[in-house]
């Protein structure tokens, strides 16, 4: 089931003050059927609005909503046919996990016997079959997790929307469940809109991503096109673990400098620029181009992290990985040639990548386009479908 927002906009107004916020402004998005679409950005970047508003927990100020060509604009959250999964899980303590995951069926008054059938293959799909007599309390995180989208799951839903499901989990088990729900996606096909401001989450499963901030979408496309190539200096520094390096440089007669290291040719008028350096990006050279002098070396199995300074970067120390095996001294200086794919070139006032235009159209996910959105995130209650 494809999703279809129309001019979709999005005001809150604030009672005491009267003042109003523009969340989503004018939104046309088309999310692919059987696709999983990753809304991520900061917190209060306003991924969730625009999920509670495909969920129907949030009316639109104008705009419309389509669910292939139905218009579900005005169409109450459970008339929808949705999923809807929740960071908090949101069991019934006093319930079993069978119970938990019948309950949307019997209120639909589905029939005992089908309504355990399909909770039964709803717990094999995720995985839970022998905890279904357990309650919430003897389970683990990522157990009621796999309780709450099994519930999500039972009702067959055409779109299931996940609001940052793995927030709440340690490190090893999102890992686990990230790649869980990529598994549970494609075997059931279903359209997901999956919320998150955790950028290695949104990129390892996602067909595409979509970067919002401030409530504006910046760039949409699948996650290693986003990386390889930012369309802005936040797309670039969002992305990336460790993030990209940020220096002030600027062009002169076609050459890219940084501070006095004149580090490539360009074919970009002279201009002041930032210039973007993922940490991979770095060579270690005796011939190198770029200067900095060593702080500390963190040795990470096969990587090394080398912690640097230079006086034209934005933040104290720069970080550059490159492959154990290199010999690179502890202290003093070190010079690195770069890779010219991992060396970006940023407008210093619109802080657009150089030759890349600005967002003025939307467009649909499909075609790879980027699109535009204003949008502030607000809380919600949870809701029990």
């Amino acid at each position: 089931m494809k999703i279809v927002l129309k001019n979709l906009t999005k005001v809150f107004t604030n009672k005491k003050t009267q003042s109003e916020v523009r969340a989503v402004d004018n939104l046309d998005i088309e999310i692919p059927d059987g696709k999983l679409v990753g809304l991520l950005g900061p917190s209060g970047c306003g991924k969730s609005t625009t999920l509670f508003m495909i969920s129907g927990l949030q009316t639109p100020t104008s705009g419309r909503i389509f669910f292939g060509e139905t218009d579900v604009t005005n169409l109450a959250p459970e008339k929808r046919g949705i999923g809807l999964v929740f960071q908090n899980y949101a069991l019934y303590p006093h319930m079993t996990v069978l119970q938990n995951i019948m309950f949307p069926l019997t209120n639909q008054k589905i029939s005992k016997k089908e309504a355990t059938n399909r909770a039964h293959v709803a717990a094999s799909l995720v995985q839970i079959e022998e905890l279904l007599d357990r309650k919430p309390a003897e389970l683990s995180g990522g157990q009621q997790q796999r309780v709450a989208i099994a519930r999500a799951l039972v009702k067959n839903p055409n779109v299931l929307l996940l609001d940052e499901p793995l927030s709440n989990l340690d490190a090893r088990l999102r890992l686990q469940t990230r790649e869980e729900i990529k598994r549970i996606q494609r075997e059931t096909g279903v359209t997901t809109v999956f919320v998150t401001h955790d950028q290695e989450e949104a990129m390892s499963i996602s067909d595409f991503i979509v970067v919002m901030k401030l409530g504006v979408v910046q760039q949409v496309d699948v996650p290693q096109v986003v990386y390889d190539d930012p369309i802005n200096l936040f797309v670039a520094k969002f992305l990336g673990t460790p993030p990209i390096n940020s220096f002030l440089g600027e062009i002169r007669n076609h050459k890219v400098y940084i501070g006095n290291d004149e580090i490539m040719e360009t074919e970009f008028e002279d201009q002041e620029i930032y210039v973007g350096i993922r940490p991979e990006g770095f060579i270690v050279a005796d011939d190198g181009v770029l200067s900095c002098e060593i702080q500390q070396l963190e040795v990470m199995g096969r990587d090394v992290s080398i912690i640097a300074k230079n006086a034209a970067c934005e933040k104290p120390t720069l970080r550059a990985i490159v492959d154990a095996d290199i010999k690179v001294p502890a202290t003093g200086l070190v010079k690195f040639n770069l890779k010219p794919n991992k060396v970006f070139l940023f407008n210093r006032e619109t802080e657009y990548r150089l030759g890349k235009e600005p967002i003025v159209e939307s467009a649909p996910i499909e075609n790879e386009q980027p699109i535009e959105a204003n949008e502030a995130g607000e809380s919600v209650s949870t809701v029990e479908e």
